[in-house]
């Protein structure tokens, strides 16, 4: 784009509860519009861009850097109205990278070590395809007792890429264990006041959704820099990504034609394709709002932590490993739908199950239709996330729309 536009969703009402409506467009009032004069921004008010159903909407802010010049003052504006938490996060769309960009690799979970150079120099190839320029941060190659590093290590890593200016955007090496143990070491201002794309999935859930909680920040769940080492069948993965964090248009996502469940990264010369299913409508619906999850074993880490997002005009998407049976995933979801904001939960999507979990879709109707919590919710089931390939990303803060039908099931991913 050749015009630097950057986006600020602010949920309805504003602070202090006023808003006015301009031929069809919301401005903000009171405070809201003191502080966007305050710091020297003029917005063009757009009905287009206005999701006033969702009770969230997004204004352009014009006449500010595409890099982070905006993010930083439209973080400060954010954190100075004193709404950051997990009662109430206001998204923070950081810039978009782009062909030239610079994307730091850290490991906030397992061990950049454990991932074999043939994996590592593919991954910088399919990187360096993509325009991207790749650096590490000072500790990724650290490994302890555990495959991982100490604590201190990985908020580093993390901050450091935070604050430099030449990082546009963090990509994680690898999952694991043990992310959640940054979060209460995470300096969130300085996130806030650095909103830089951060992309990875699996054990990455904790932070992502932590980051989403207590700054507003809103990351990806995507392919690690592990999963760029992938040679084959890697098309599908790889367009999810560009689509969400290299670009801005809506994404109308569809089901892979064929998906894997094998080791790749042990033989990639011998990759054993599955023909696909396509998605499982195991609740009819339609419903907008905002994305939550990830992993559900570590999203439920967050609960009664002051870093679990809020559930309140959400959709909720999950999915695990093969280390969890369909009883994990039951008693796992329970958890889930008995937090106390459940309620405002306004869908749920399920990712692919890996062939170890022995879930079935009967199991998992089964699951779904014996929870009193998810009645008139719509349920998409089998979709292309999670420990299986290929995987398309996801934007944890972002909106999604959900038309669960039984004939053409489609999710469309409204803002990123």
């Amino acid at each position: 784009m050749n015009e630097a536009r950057n986006w600020v969703a602010v949920r309805d009402p504003c602070a202090n509860g006023r808003a006015t409506t301009v031929s069809g467009a919301v401005r903000p009032e009171g405070r809201c519009a003191k502080s966007l004069q305050t710091a020297g921004l003029h917005a063009r008010w757009s009905a287009h861009h206005t999701k006033v159903g969702h009770s969230v909407r997004r204004y352009p802010i014009q006449n500010a850097s595409p890099r982070v010049d905006a993010g930083v003052v439209l973080a400060n504006w954010v954190a100075g109205l004193g709404r950051i938490g997990h009662d109430g996060a206001m998204p923070v769309f950081p810039p978009k990278l782009h062909p030239g960009s610079s994307v730091r690799v850290v490991a906030p979970s397992r061990s950049l070590e454990i991932i074999g150079s043939e994996v590592r120099a593919e991954a910088d190839r399919k990187l360096i395809g993509l325009g991207l320029h790749v650096s590490f941060g000072e500790h990724v190659g650290v490994c302890d007792d555990f495959g991982s590093s100490p604590v201190e290590n990985r908020l580093a890593d993390l901050h450091a890429a935070f604050a430099d200016p030449g990082v546009d955007g963090i990509v994680t090496a690898i999952g694991g264990f043990n992310s959640n143990q940054l979060l209460t070491g995470i300096d969130y201002e300085h996130v806030a006041a650095h909103p830089k794309v951060l992309c990875g999935f699996s054990d990455i859930t904790a932070l992502s959704n932590a980051l989403y909680a207590r700054t507003g920040l809103v990351s990806y769940s995507g392919p690690h820099y592990s999963s760029f080492g992938m040679k084959r069948h890697f098309d599908y993965t790889e367009a999810g990504f560009r689509g969400c964090v290299m670009e801005e248009e809506p994404i109308m996502l569809a089901p892979s034609p064929a998906w894997s469940d094998d080791l790749w990264y042990t033989d990639q010369d011998a990759r054993r394709l599955e023909p696909s299913s396509g998605w499982w409508v195991l609740q009819e619906g339609e419903a907008d709002g905002t994305i939550v999850g990830g992993n559900l074993c570590t999203f439920n880490l967050l609960q009664g932590t002051p870093f679990m997002p809020s559930l309140d005009a959400s959709i909720v998407f999950v999915e695990d490993d093969d280390q969890v049976k369909p009883w994990d995933f039951d008693r796992d979801l329970a958890s889930l739908l008995q937090q106390p904001g459940f309620a405002g939960v306004r869908a749920l999507v399920i990712g692919r199950f890996q062939k170890g979990t022995g879930m079935t879709r009967q199991l998992l109707t089964q699951v779904v239709t014996t929870k009193p919590e998810l009645v008139g919710l719509p349920v998409i089931a089998n979709v292309d996330f999670g420990h299986t390939t290929p995987v398309f990303t996801f934007p944890v803060g972002g909106t999604v729309e959900v038309h669960a039908r039984r004939v053409g099931p489609r999710l469309t991913i409204a803002n990123h």
